[in-house]
This record gives structure tokens, C-alpha cells and sequence, in this order.
């Protein structure tokens, strides 16, 4: 069941995606409501499911991840079965960020931060090298990231 959002709502969804970090009153402020008022709207947004989880984001540049690769995988075999054990394969993994089941083209679609080249070699063969049901491994890497964003676009309600 989705959850029906206010101007409100909406508001605090695009302040706390900026940032998470401020008190209730400095949010409040912002979007114009009452400190309570804004506590009981984070609140039943969270309890909905529509606030996920608030996290740090850190800049990869500053720490030791410094090679970002999209890697597309193609499954010889594409049964549920066998998506879904691949998925197990490199949902635990922390290099792995992001893994996207996409159609047309390849089977899935992985988004993968490691330290360097060696780094991604060892990933590749433990990940996809190894695995029999694994039969193509196209990999991307990153020059350079121009535009990097994990606000999800909320836009106003449709009729």
C-alpha cells in the first residue's frame, strides 16, 4: 500500500534527503511546520517505510575505494532460481553497491567500488569468474564521476 503524501510530506522527504543530520527544529523551520508537527510526520514516514534509513554518505575519494566499476552479467541459465542465487552471491558482498536485474541485454547490472585494479581482479574471480552460471562479464570503469546523487526525486502528486 503507498503511503499518500501531503506538500508537507513532501517537503520534509526533500530536506532530510539533503540532509538527514539537522535537529526536528531546524527542519521544522525549513519546511514550515511546528517542531511537533514535523516529529509526527518523520515519524509515521519512517514507520511507513517511506524514510528507509538515514546514513553517512562518504567521499570515496578521501578513503581508500578508489575505482568505481559497472559490470553487466550475463546468467547462462536465466531461470528465477538462478537470478535469484546470484543475487544471494553478491548481495553480502560491500564492493558491490548497487545490483539491478535489467531487460534487454544482460542479466544484471552491477555498480562496484574496490581500491584499485589487483582489488577488482580478486572480486571478478571470486564473484564472477568462478561461477559456472556466469557466462559473460562486460566491465566499465569510471574516469571520472561528474554527478552523484541519492535523492530520490519526489515530485507533486499525480491525478
Amino acid at each position: 500500500m503507498k503511503l499518500e503524501l501531503d506538500d508537507l510530506d513532501r517537503r520534509i522527504l526533500k530536506a532530510l534527503q539533503t540532509d538527514a543530520s539537522q535537529t526536528n527544529h531546524q527542519l521544522a523551520e525549513q519546511v514550515h511546520a511546528s517542531p511537533p508537527t514535523c516529529l509526527r510526520r518523520v515519524k509515521r514516514l519512517t514507520e511507513a517505510g517511506v524514510i528507509a534509513r538515514q546514513v553517512a554518505l562518504l567521499d570515496p575519494d578521501r578513503l581508500s575505494s578508489t575505482l568505481t566499476a559497472v559490470v553487466e552479467i550475463t546468467l547462462d541459465r536465466q531461470g528465477e532460481e538462478e537470478q535469484q542465487a546470484f543475487e544471494a552471491l553478491v548481495a553480502p558482498e560491500p564492493a558491490v553497491q548497487q545490483c539491478y536485474r535489467v531487460s534487454p541485454g544482460p542479466d544484471f547490472v552491477l555498480v562496484v567500488m574496490v581500491a584499485d585494479m589487483p582489488a577488482y581482479h580478486v572480486l571478478a574471480h571470486r564473484l564472477f569468474a568462478s561461477q559456472k552460471n556466469v557466462r559473460n562479464v562486460r566491465s566499465y570503469f569510471s574516469i571520472r564521476r561528474s554527478k552523484f546523487e541519492t535523492a530520490v526525486p519526489i515530485g507533486a502528486p499525480r491525478d
